[in-house]
């Protein structure tokens, strides 16, 4: 994905976990649930979602 489309999420996706979804950096080392989407998910991604 490019980093443009990381940055613009589609309606009703949440912006940090969209673009963090995407990047390979974050999640390579992660070999299970990635804990800082577990966190953002957990407050309901407090306002993050896109309308």
């Amino acid at each position: 994905m490019s980093k443009a489309r990381a940055a613009n999420p589609p309606k009703g996706q949440c912006k940090d976990c969209w673009a963090h979804a995407e990047d390979p950096d974050i999640h390579r080392q992660n070999r299970g649930d990635c804990q800082a989407c577990i966190a953002c998910a957990a407050n309901r991604h407090a306002g993050k979602i896109v309308r």
